[in-house]
């Protein structure tokens, strides 16, 4: 974890830092440093995708629980987007990093986690009744996990405390959805 810490943040700098320069290095503007940035620029469209995936399943399952579930996600994240979007605004930051030509993820060298890809989403909206269920599970799982390793890599190396706070919220809260999800998986009939 700490050599991915390390990668993370020097796959960032806005720009190359003196040898004997010992302080953090501060993002260009607003005074987030170049974590806090990375990580709004990462967990930004990474909660878009969750709350297009959630309005999938408060749409399509059959259980209530799921239904329930998926539209609270639905809700979180959406309000979540929305202050972590007026910070990044705020900050005048960019609202994605640069990227070169050619490139996807200009974050995909340090850590950059691949999302869901539009094949699964296209298979979720394709898939109903208990194939739906198993799959919007199993995809929400794994989307919440990633959204975990984005607010532990702010946890340890942002800076700015309303970010770093929502951060250790969104790990807690993802980490209870997915145990969640889990118990609802393992009541899916096969």
């Amino acid at each position: 974890m700490v050599a991915l810490m390390a990668v993370l943040l020097a796959g960032c700098t806005a720009s190359p830092a003196a040898p004997s320069t010992v302080e953090t290095p501060r993002a260009a503007s607003g005074g987030l440093n170049n974590t806090d940035v990375m990580f709004l620029q990462m967990i930004l469209p990474h909660h878009r995708q969750g709350v297009e995936l959630a309005g999938l399943g408060h749409t399509k399952a059959a259980r209530s629980e799921l239904v329930q579930l998926a539209a609270a996600i639905e809700a979180t994240q959406d309000d979540e987007v929305e202050l972590m979007s007026g910070i990044l605004a705020d900050s005048g930051a960019p609202s994605a990093a640069p990227s070169t030509p050619g490139e996807e993820d200009p974050h995909a060298a340090h850590g950059g986690l691949p999302g869901t890809s539009e094949q699964q989403v296209a298979a979720l909206r394709a898939s109903a009744g208990t194939e739906f269920e198993r799959r919007f599970l199993n995809t929400m799982m794994a989307h919440q996990g990633d959204a975990i390793q984005l607010a532990k890599m702010e946890v340890a190396s942002g800076t700015d405390e309303r970010l770093v706070d929502l951060a250790r919220r969104i790990e807690q809260s993802r980490t209870a959805q997915i145990e969640q999800m889990q118990r609802l998986l393992d009541a899916t009939p096969r």
